[in-house]
């Protein structure tokens, strides 16, 4: 039976620390495979506008490049409109019997406002991004016993830093893959 974690984002762009995680819960979960889902809209970001859809999962299919056991699935951009996480779970379940969804630690802050947390959680393992500097809220819903959690290497790389350099100038180098620089520039994104 095969397992896989799907983790799930704007990836406006996937940078390294992305990879870098994923490698680590891949190894640490004994997972056969990774499956990145850019979404088309973020239900968590409705009034961020982010870079063209094509552009994210171009840029994300050029980041896996070289790594056997990550994948990008297109569902949710095909399927347009906000994207809801339980949506993409139910068509995956159709596909895959043991599946993780994996998030980081602010995600599970505010589980309890996602579309139908509950049903979520019927589909998959919660798996739970935390870093030493993680400390938890005060106070505590109940989706934080039903976790997982995985400790990750901290890697303080942001989308939003990467955009705000380009923008200004300034280089991008080790923060990005090499071939998802390159289509930044010649695609002039983020200027």
């Amino acid at each position: 039976m095969k397992s896989i974690g799907i983790m799930g984002g704007t990836y406006d762009p996937i940078h390294t620390g992305h990879l870098i995680v994923a490698q680590s819960v891949l190894e640490k979960r004994n997972l056969d495979e990774i499956i990145f889902i850019p979404c088309y809209i973020s239900p968590h970001k409705q009034d961020v506008l982010s870079s063209s859809a094509e552009h994210r999962l171009e840029m994300l299919k050029l980041s896996l490049d070289g790594y056997n056991n990550f994948e990008y699935s297109d569902f949710e951009i095909a399927n347009k409109g906000v994207s809801f996480t339980l949506n993409t779970l139910i068509e995956f379940n159709k596909l895959y019997s043991n599946i993780e969804l994996i998030i980081g630690y602010d995600n599970i802050i505010s589980f309890d406002k996602w579309y139908q947390p509950d049903k979520v959680l019927e589909m998959c393992k919660l798996v739970v991004l935390k870093r030493s500097v993680d400390n938890p809220p005060d106070i505590q819903h109940k989706y934080f016993e039903m976790a997982e959690y995985v400790d990750t290497p901290m890697i303080e790389i942001s989308a939003t830093e990467i955009r705000e350099r380009v923008k200004n100038n300034l280089p991008i180098d080790n923060l990005v893959p090499q071939n998802v620089k390159e289509y930044i520039y010649v695609n002039g994104l983020y200027k």
